[in-house]
C-alpha cells in the first residue's frame, strides 16, 4: 500500500514536504521511488525484515533511520510485538516503510497537520511518539498482568500462567527493541547533522527530551519484566506446593483405605481364620478395620499428613 501526502506549513512555505508512507510495498512500488529520488535499494528492503535492528545509515543526501516500534500482536501468542519502521529522510521528502500497518503512522498523519511540522521535525516527532507508545503499551501490559494475577489467585489454572508468559514475551520484545533504539539514538546524537542539509542547532532542540522518554520506557520495561518474572516463579511455587498438598492428602486417604482392605482380604481367604465360627465374625472384622483406620488417622494427623 502506498500513501502520498503533501504537507504545507502554515507559517513557512519553505517547510512544505512530501510524506510517502509505504505499507508492505511491492517491489515495483519502492523501485519507483528509489529511481525517482536516487535512494539506495537497500533503504527500502531492510525495514521489511521483521528482525532488523534499529540503526542509522547516511548515504550522500539520503538518511535512513530504522526504528523498532511497538504494535499490538496479531497471532494471539503475544499481546504486543515490535516491528522495524524505516524512515528515509531527504530535504523535502520523508518516506516511511513498514511491513505491517501500525497505529503510529495513522496518528502521525493527523498530528503533522495539527502541529504544523516540518520534514525534520516530523522525524523527531516520530521518535518521540514511538517512545510514548512504548510507555502506553507498558502500562497496558502492567494492567493486564494485575488482572491475570487476581484471576490466578482464585483459580490457579494453566491458562492464566500462559497469559503471563505471553505478557513476559511482550516485555522481552520491548526491552530488546528499546535498547536497540537507544543505541541508535546515542549514535544519532553524535552526528553533527542528519544529512548535509540539517544543522546542529535544529538537531539538538528536543533531543534530550526524546532520550529521557526512551530511558524511562527502558526502566519501566525492566521493572515490569522483573516483577512479572518474580510473580511467575511465585505462582509456579504455589501451584507446585498445592499439588504436593493434594498428593499428601490422597496418599493419606489411600493408607486409611488400605488397612480395611487388608483385613477384608485376610478374611476372604479360604483357610482357617480366627472368629470364623462366631456369629459376630462380620462385626468383629468391621471393628478391627475401623480400629486400625482410626489409629492410622491419629498417627497421620500427629505427623501433619492430614
Amino acid at each position: 500500500m502506498v500513501e502520498i501526502k503533501t504537507f504545507h506549513s502554515k507559517n513557512d512555505e519553505q517547510n512544505e514536504f512530501i510524506w510517502i508512507n509505504l505499507i508492505r510495498p511491492k517491489k515495483s512500488e519502492f523501485l519507483e521511488f528509489a529511481n525517482k529520488y536516487n535512494i539506495p535499494y537497500e533503504f527500502f528492503t531492510d525495514p521489511l525484515d521483521i528482525d532488523e535492528r534499529a540503526r542509522i545509515d547516511v548515504e550522500k543526501e539520503v538518511t535512513l533511520c530504522i526504528l523498532r516500534i511497538p504494535t499490538r500482536g496479531t497471532t494471539g501468542t503475544s499481546p504486543f510485538i515490535t516491528v522495524p519502521l524505516g524512515i528515509i529522510i531527504m530535504k523535502n521528502v520523508l518516506i516511511t516503510v513498514c511491513a505491517i500497518p501500525t497505529i503510529l503512522t495513522k496518528q502521525l498523519h493527523k498530528d503533522i497537520y495539527a502541529k504544523d511540522l516540518s520534514c525534520i521535525n516530523t522525524f523527531f516527532y516520530i521518535l518521540r511518539v514511538t517512545a510514548l507508545y512504548y510507555l502506553q503499551y507498558l502500562k497496558d501490559i502492567n494492567s493486564q498482568t494485575m488482572i491475570i494475577e487476581r484471576e490466578l489467585q482464585a483459580s490457579l489454572k494453566n491458562q492464566e500462567l500462559i497469559s503471563l508468559l505471553a505478557a513476559e514475551k511482550s516485555l522481552v520484545y520491548f526491552t530488546t527493541s528499546l535498547r536497540s533504539n537507544e543505541i541508535m539514538l546515542n549514535r544519532l546524537q553524535n552526528f553533527k547533522s542528519i544529512g548535509p542539509y540539517i544543522n546542529t542547532i535544529d538537531f539538538t532542540i528536543d533531543f534530550e527530551d526524546i532520550l529521557i522518554e526512551y530511558r524511562q520506557a527502558i526502566e519501566m520495561a525492566n521493572v515490569y519484566s522483573n516483577i512479572l518474572s518474580g510473580m511467575m516463579d511465585a505462582f509456579a511455587s504455589i501451584i507446585s506446593n498445592n499439588l504436593n498438598v493434594v498428593m499428601k492428602i490422597l496418599t493419606s486417604i489411600t493408607i486409611l483405605l488400605m488397612l480395611p482392605t487388608l483385613v477384608a482380604s485376610f478374611y476372604g481367604m479360604n483357610v482357617s481364620l480366627p472368629f470364623q465360627n462366631s456369629p459376630h465374625a462380620f462385626l468383629i472384622t468391621i471393628g478391627i478395620s475401623i480400629f486400625l483406620s482410626i489409629v492410622s488417622a491419629i498417627i497421620l494427623i500427629r505427623h501433619n499428613f492430614m
